[in-house]
């Protein structure tokens, strides 16, 4: 099979690029390297069975492009992180409705499978013991920078959902509740590497807010094979699925774990969310999820705990700091030439 992966140069994307390799399937990532970072892949890349084009999911005729040489496509091309959301939302809202269309339009008229990448930020507000696919959507107002994340992830659900159900699009909808795990940067707001990068460095700990809120951790090793199980589940075709780990903890109880799993001599310091975020922003207490209909539909099941994420995110960090590779937004640069190997460019 050949398969195209919007944002494939990102932190989930990488990895689903490298399962889909292992397995013997060619991979087309598409990324405009906005988030993403080139050495992600470096290992898909060098398999031989992996290609790069640097582009935006906004440009139709490159969409197309890559469209007609694969069977399938993962559209995992988004904005990441809610401090890069909260700061740059008309942005983020814009690039992830007009991809949303263009991508779904894109597979829809070339016969292309289409797996859309959405989020649990899709919830809202929404507390319940346990979020099932059809559970109520809560959000705060327009004027809260947060919710224009899960307002663009909901217009790209219904554009995938509604052309299976009015045009028989083959196509399926991930909600994804907070993958962590190694190549996740703390960059953009994402509490465990930047948990695990202060741990390291024998810094205190910064927890926003009082630290009560809880969230549910899925390891990327289990995100990316349950993607890859609903891709290849026919069964699963114009439906929506939760993909997450149920197992709740607090984030200071994440900050004590990550202390004792580094064997850090860090404290913990209390950041008031106003000083992380800025005026108006709205955090939530809690989100679990319901992964019910994916275990039916597929048989998939959550199999890694936060402590062996926290454990590959620290050796992943160590290893990186040791070979002094940073994290950055330029790389070699591979041209898609359909047929052809791939041929690496020099950097402008």
């Amino acid at each position: 099979m050949r398969y195209l992966i919007t944002g494939g140069a990102g932190f989930v994307g990488s990895h689903l690029a490298d399962v889909l390799v292992a397995r013997g399937d060619e991979v087309l990532v598409l990324d405009d390297l906005s988030t993403g970072n080139v050495e992600n892949i470096a290992d898909a890349l060098a398999s031989g069975r992996a290609e790069f084009v640097e582009g935006s999911v906004c440009d139709m005729d490159q969409v197309d492009e890559c469209m007609e040489w694969a069977d399938a496509c993962f559209h995992l091309a988004s904005a990441v992180g809610v401090k890069l959301i909260v700061q740059r939302s008309v942005d983020s809202l814009s690039r992830s409705v007009r991809g949303a269309q263009v991508v779904t339009e894109g597979a829809h008229r070339l016969g292309c499978r289409l797996l859309f990448a959405s989020t649990s930020e899709i919830y809202g507000k929404n507390g319940s013991s346990a979020l099932t696919e059809q559970s109520d959507r809560i959000l705060g107002p327009p004027s809260i920078a947060r919710w224009s994340y899960s307002t663009a992830k909901a217009f790209g659900e219904a554009i995938a959902l509604g052309y299976h159900r009015e045009l028989e699009a083959d196509t399926v909808v991930a909600r994804l509740f907070n993958t962590v795990g190694p190549r996740q940067t703390g960059s953009y707001g994402m509490v465990l590497p930047r948990f695990v990068g202060q741990a390291i460095a024998d810094e205190d700990l910064t927890v926003y807010g009082d630290g009560s809120q809880s969230r549910c951790f899925s390891h990327v090793y289990d995100t990316t094979r349950a993607l890859v199980m609903l891709m290849d589940e026919e069964g699963a075709r114009g439906t929506a699925f939760n993909i997450g780990k149920s197992t709740e903890i607090t984030i200071l109880e994440l900050a004590e774990t990550v202390i004792e799993r580094t064997e850090s001599s860090s404290g913990i310091q209390m950041v008031p969310y106003e000083e992380a975020y800025g005026e108006g922003f709205e955090e939530l207490g809690r989100r679990r999820p319901d992964t019910t209909a994916i275990e039916q539909m597929t048989g998939w099941r959550s199999t890694r705990g936060i402590e062996e994420a926290i454990d590959d995110v620290a050796a992943f960090e160590r290893t990186r700091a040791a070979s002094d590779v940073l994290p950055t937004s330029n790389g070699t640069v591979v041209k898609f030439d359909e047929g052809s190997v791939a041929d690496p460019l020099v950097d402008a």
